[in-house]
């Protein structure tokens, strides 16, 4: 019997994770199917449900569900209960556990590239699901002061609280603010860190957001590592502008592929076939327009 794993989101059209899920799964000789879901908010909960099937053994959660269904799986690990966001949901006989694997994912990509967290000052643009991984991430490995920024201040605050507390209950010392979503508190931040992430989808193809940076060429300067979670396109308007400056950069796309070999492993048992990933993120991006080279 076909089994199936679902990818839960809206929208999903610039989405490549079924791409490279399934040639993974085919690669493994898997009887699985890894299938597109694009759901409405109001629709969330009755999606879930679907997952407790005999046939599927779970899902990937994205935009901008990944706080949201939080509260619509039986249980969380570890992990996914400190972020307070789940991207992963496995289904164990009709119980269903949400994990978080963009902490991991997130981690993976920054060591690919050689960055080091620890005593460095971060900016975080953002406060979804995304925005939490990544915070954690650099939590754990000691970033010395993380500055969140959304264009919600309140729910950046909310972000500065959560992550603030876990500071203190671990024993963490870093420092958790939130900045303004405006052009002179932003260029100020930008200017004190040695790397800003963008958890937003400004610049997501085929979205409102698309063709959108969240940064401009005189809030940057060239000693500034910028890495944006965003990876349709490839090279996406805030990369171009960091290029342009000299900077240093991470795009969406590494995170994107650890992630999901992260989840994998979760719903087969096998080990991921990485370069088998990799492979087809990178052709799916290169058919689908979303490389610029």
């Amino acid at each position: 019997m076909t089994r199936s794993i679902y990818l839960i989101g809206c929208p999903l059209k610039h989405s490549i994770s079924p791409d490279f899920q399934q040639a993974a799964l085919d690669y493994c000789g898997l009887d699985i199917r890894y299938e597109p879901r694009e759901v409405e908010e109001q629709l969330l909960p009755l999606m879930v449900e679907e997952l407790r099937a005999p046939q599927t053994l779970g899902a990937n959660v994205t935009v901008p569900y990944k706080e949201k269904v939080v509260h619509l799986v039986d249980r969380l690990d570890d992990l996914a209960r400190a972020v307070g966001a789940v991207n992963t949901i496995v289904n164990e006989d009709g119980s269903l556990t949400g994990y978080n694997t963009d902490v991991d994912g997130f981690l993976a990509a920054l060591g690919r590239a050689g960055f080091e967290p620890r005593g460095k000052v971060v900016v975080i643009l953002g406060a979804g699901g995304a925005a939490r991984a990544v915070g954690f991430a650099l939590l754990v490995e000691h970033a010395a002061l993380l500055m969140v920024a959304n264009r919600t201040r309140a729910r950046a605050e909310r972000l500065v609280d959560d992550l603030g507390r876990y500071a203190r209950e671990a024993g963490i010392v870093t420092q958790v603010v939130a900045v303004p979503w405006e052009e002179d508190w932003l260029k100020g931040a930008v200017r004190r860190c040695q790397l800003v992430v963008n958890c937003t989808t400004l610049g997501l193809r085929h979205t409102p957001d698309e063709g959108k940076s969240p940064l401009t060429d005189d809030m940057l300067s060239g000693d500034v590592m910028v890495c944006d979670l965003v990876y349709n396109p490839r090279e996406t308007p805030l990369l171009k502008v960091a290029r342009r400056i000299g900077a240093r950069t991470i795009d969406g796309l590494a995170m994107l592929v650890y992630q999901g070999a992260a989840a994998f492993k979760l719903w087969t048992g096998e080990k991921p076939p990485l370069e088998i990933m990799f492979q087809a993120a990178e052709k799916a991006l290169t058919e689908k327009g979303g490389l610029s080279l």
